[in-house]
């Protein structure tokens, strides 16, 4: 038998949204965090490779260096209510991906391929691995009751980022994860947007009628 506190799978997909407000008076239980990095790792990878890397940061100093390493030198669109709001998230977690891993990888016996060409690959799948690994934490985050967001680093920022927390060459982030309590939030305006509707983005059998 489940908690019969934690939502079954199909609640936690429909409550899913970027939250972008914290209770900055709501610290998280360090069991929580763990929690949620450990189901990002279950994430599948290609060849098994696991080729991506997390920082957890939960410590205010750490916090307030990862804010001001990506936003110091930030384009003005990295400012503003949002990013305010956005800093009072007790717990930050930026995921990396490691492209020479899987480089490596299938090069080995096992995996055919002779050498290390990156061209074999049709997509990064280092990036994309290291994504579903964000997608798993962000709705472990739902289910636990919490609020999150996933974000991109500033690419003029990037460097800096690294440079503040000793992050190896190889590693590249792909996004941050922000997390906690949820406190009032603003709905994005690009929500007025809507869905797409499911005809135009999901085809079957094929994509369009043959000529």
């Amino acid at each position: 038998m489940g908690d019969p506190e934690l939502m079954e799978f199909d609640e936690v997909v429909r409550r899913r949204r970027m939250v972008r407000s914290y209770d900055p008076d709501r610290p998280l239980p360090p069991e929580i965090v763990d929690k949620i990095v450990r189901h990002g790792l279950r994430a599948p990878s290609a060849g098994f490779s696991q080729g991506w890397g997390f920082l957890v940061l939960t410590d205010q100093k750490d916090r307030d260096r990862y804010w001001s390493s990506t936003t110091e030198n930030a384009t003005s669109d990295w400012h503003g209510d949002w990013l305010t709001r956005m800093r009072n998230a007790p717990a930050i977690v930026v995921c990396l991906s490691n492209k020479s891993v899987y480089l490596d990888r299938y090069a080995q016996s096992d995996k055919g391929w002779t050498d290390r060409d990156e061209g074999h690959w049709p997509v990064p799948y280092w990036d994309i691995d290291t994504g579903f690994a964000a997608l798993l934490m962000h709705l472990t985050a739902v289910d636990e009751g919490l609020g999150s967001c996933f974000f991109g680093i500033p690419v003029e920022t990037q460097q800096d980022f690294k440079d503040a927390f000793g992050v190896p060459a190889e590693f590249t982030p792909i996004g941050t994860l922000t997390i906690g309590y949820r406190a009032a939030d603003k709905r994005s305006p690009s929500l007025k947007r809507g869905h797409r509707p499911v005809d135009e983005v999901v085809h079957h059998g094929r994509w369009a009628t043959a000529d």
